[in-house]
């Protein structure tokens, strides 16, 4: 447990505070933090799944089917209970409740997967599997949280006041997704270690060299973001924390554990589901002017608790997996 609190909870706590301090004195605003986003999301987390993935075999993606099922089945079950849920408040439309699933049914999977999962498992699990719990979390969220969560609130948009959103098919938010680098890299490295090609060793240090950056960079822009927000404690910002923080590892633990999943699998990924809020439901909250105060202010919660609860899933799950 120290291990886990020095080698993964104080490293993100001292960069995110550096981006924090850096926002609060000027140094950078919203809009650099976008950029860098746009890096981590566009070229270093791309880099860093497709070449940790393709050094996979057959067998480990085998072994991940369960992975994957839990992994759809529990956080997209959570996204719309959070969706329900917040839907009941009678102050909040359906468009609240959407951003309220984006936010705290997603967790943020791309900026913190690596910088969490692979200092406290790459000695047991190897990078390859850590990137797959990565990858399948992430194209869960994003290809398909993501689109749900869009459709939602258009739909609830679009009654509040005609007209004021584009119809498109159902179809195109999804295309819009897998068309991003961070969903269709791991999915062709999936298959390509399906196909069977041999990876040539000599290429991975071109892909290492920016996918070092991934974790550092998501981290550092993280705390440029919390920096611009101002936190305002309610119960539904509450409620939106202890729905991300407790609900949906508990619901991917048990899962897992009815599904007999491989135990190192399922600790990395009830990890993932305790991970703080998506950050691209703010940038959508923020876009839309949808549900941005609370949104926010959960999230800035969620990141303080998670210091916190990662240790202690972990050490839940470990009791679960010896009894």
């Amino acid at each position: 447990m120290l291990h886990i609190i020095l080698y993964a909870i104080v490293p993100i706590v001292v960069v995110m505070l550096a981006g924090f301090i850096s926002g609060k004195k000027g140094i950078f605003n919203g809009e650099n933090s976008k950029e860098f986003n746009k890096v981590v999301l566009d070229y270093a987390l791309p880099a860093a799944l497709f070449v940790s993935i393709v050094q996979a075999s057959r067998e480990d993606l085998a072994k991940d089917l369960k992975l994957t099922l839990v992994s759809l089945i529990g956080i997209m079950g959570c996204f719309m209970l959070v969706y329900f849920v917040f839907r009941m408040f009678k102050k909040n439309t359906g468009a609240d409740a959407a951003v309220s699933a984006l936010i705290s049914g997603s967790p943020t999977i791309g900026f913190l997967g690596f910088a969490v999962l692979e200092p406290i498992f790459d000695a047991t699990a190897g990078l390859p599997a850590v990137a797959l719990v990565v990858a399948i979390v992430g194209i869960v969220v994003n290809a398909i949280g993501i689109p749900v969560g869009l459709s939602l609130m258009n739909a609830s948009l679009e009654k509040q006041k005609p007209g004021s959103t584009k119809k498109e098919a159902w179809w195109k938010p999804v295309l819009h997704a897998l068309a991003q680098p961070v969903a269709w890299a791991p999915i062709l490295a999936v298959v390509w270690v399906l196909v069977g090609i041999p990876w040539p060793k000599y290429l991975s240090p071109s892909f290492d060299l920016i996918a070092k950056a991934n974790a550092s960079l998501a981290v550092f822009s993280a705390g440029i973001t919390l920096s611009a927000i101002k936190i305002t404690i309610n119960w539904q910002v509450i409620l939106g924390s202890i729905m991300k923080m407790i609900m949906m590892p508990l619901v991917v633990l048990l899962l897992g554990l009815w599904f007999h999943m491989d135990p190192l699998n399922l600790k990395m990924l009830v990890v993932a589901a305790a991970l703080p809020p998506a950050f691209s439901g703010i940038i959508i909250a923020d876009e839309n002017d949808v549900y941005v105060a609370t949104g926010t202010s959960s999230l800035t919660l969620s990141v303080i608790l998670f210091i916190g609860f990662c240790p202690l899933w972990i050490w839940l799950t470990d009791l679960a997996l010896g009894a």
